[in-house]
């Protein structure tokens, strides 16, 4: 029980820190591959602006005060107007001569088509690794694509298909693949920053989770500790109870509140020797003595003890029980299991209901598949698992009144897990469910 507490605990501790790493890496690479992509728009854009030349930076920029001209500074040119960008220049000196340095920084090239898709002027001077025919080749691919007028053509080339006045067109390409080499190295060491920072959070949350848990583990022994010592001390009222109402019955003979002080007797001893058994399993102090055992022998004997209440009830009761199946089990732990079962299906099924047992092995030969279906009056709602947590039930198919003390199913599922088996709670409609224990077959048994 601690050990899965703990283990949910780091789970979901490193899960928060996963989900947190993945939106802000997430983020820091978007924006970088939208700067990529931004910046190079702006270049197809300035190009597009001026017939695929970059204007002359120098006089259409606005200069910083201290780089302003002098009188011995190329009078021929003042400072003006931001004609590059068409909005107003607020950046710094280190701004100023990255602007002007764009001409040299970027590597594009553009390809001039006519109306009619004929190419009449090629411009490949500025990049080196993009010839003439592969800039034609890439022109007349997208010319046949001109309801898209921007995007990428070959992973890195971002374009955009520009139509004049004239009906021709310009078409530009900006290479983006210095852009984005640069962005998957960050991408890369991000990721592995991250990986390390989980790992880390791992490794700290995995050596502190004890003491985190620790006043949620110190509840629960207290808790077990006060069902274990309840239990112990409930068996000698019970007892003596019990053997009063027994001379009581030989003195006075039966009557009807001897027997139902006997049946009431019974329902408590039944619940205290359950609640003794799922401390134990939890506590994992319980000695279950594993051997070869028959499950399909023990099944068989456990469905006869409910013929009678079965007939009582006017349900139609089945079982299909294979033969010759094995486990490496303990004998009155599995019996526990089919009785709690069937006394489950049988409390909450109506009369002239129908109560189905099976035991069979599956497809692979690998498990043993244990079966309990009933119809009921309705299936609870929500998650069927939350039957088998303790205490736990339903408003209307687990009442007061069938008798139950909303723990077996806890008990089963305890006995289950103990034998490397497993238990499902499954719905086929809406008036009938089924109870489905899959248990490992012995080893001889696999084939």
């Amino acid at each position: 029980m601690v050990k899965k507490l703990r283990r949910k605990f780091v789970l979901t501790a490193t899960l928060s820190l996963l989900v947190i790493l993945i939106g802000i890496i997430g983020f820091i690479n978007g924006a970088n591959y939208l700067q990529v992509q931004t910046g190079a728009d702006d270049i197809l854009h300035i190009l597009a602006e001026n017939n695929g030349m970059f204007p002359d930076m120098n006089g259409k920029v606005p200069v910083p005060d201290d780089k302003k001209q002098g009188p011995g500074d190329n009078p021929g040119q003042e400072p003006g107007g931001d004609k590059f960008s068409g909005e107003p220049f607020f950046g710094d000196k280190m701004a100023y001569n990255r602007t002007l340095e764009l001409p040299f920084q970027s590597r594009y090239f553009w390809v001039k088509l006519s109306e009619t898709g004929k190419v009449t002027e090629i411009n490949t001077g500025h990049i080196a690794a993009v010839s003439s025919e592969d800039a034609e080749s890439y022109a007349k691919e997208l010319f046949l694509k001109k309801n898209k007028t921007s995007g990428y053509v070959d992973k890195h080339y971002r374009y955009l298909i520009n139509k004049n006045e004239d009906g021709s067109y310009l078409i530009l390409f900006a290479d983006c693949s210095n852009g984005f080499y640069n962005a998957n190295r960050l991408l890369v060491r991000t990721l592995l920053v991250g990986l390390i920072a989980l790992i880390a959070m791992f490794i700290l949350v995995y050596l502190f989770s004890g003491k985190a848990v620790a006043p949620v583990v110190e509840s629960l022994e207290k808790q077990k500790r006060f069902i274990t010592d309840a239990g112990h001390e409930l068996k000698t009222p019970l007892a003596v109870i019990s053997a009063n109402i027994d001379v009581i019955e030989l003195e006075n003979g039966k009557s009807e509140w001897t027997k139902s002080t006997k049946n009431q007797i019974k329902r408590l001893d039944g619940l205290v020797k359950n609640l003794l058994t799922l401390s134990r399993m939890e506590e994992e102090n319980i000695n279950l003595v594993f051997s070869n055992i028959e499950i399909s022998k023990i099944t068989e004997d456990c469905t006869t003890y409910f013929n009678a209440m079965a007939d009582y009830k006017k349900i139609n009761y089945t079982v299909n029980i294979e033969d010759n199946i094995h486990i490496n089990g303990d004998k009155a732990a599995y019996n526990q299991l089919c009785t709690l079962l069937i006394d489950n299906a049988m409390k909450y099924t109506p009369e002239e209901g129908s109560v189905d047992v099976s035991l069979k092995s599956d497809k692979g030969m690998r498990n043993a598949v244990f079966e309990v279906a009933n119809t009921c009056e309705k299936i609870p709602e929500g998650k069927l698992d939350r039957l088998f947590d303790r205490f736990y039930r339903a408003d209307t198919s687990r009442s007061r009144e069938s008798g139950g003390h909303g723990i077996g199913l806890s008990v089963a599922r305890a006995i289950a897990t103990s034998h490397g088996g497993s238990i499902e709670a499954k719905a086929d409609n809406d008036k009938r469910m089924r109870f489905i224990v899959t248990l490992p077959l012995l080893k001889s048994e696999n084939k």
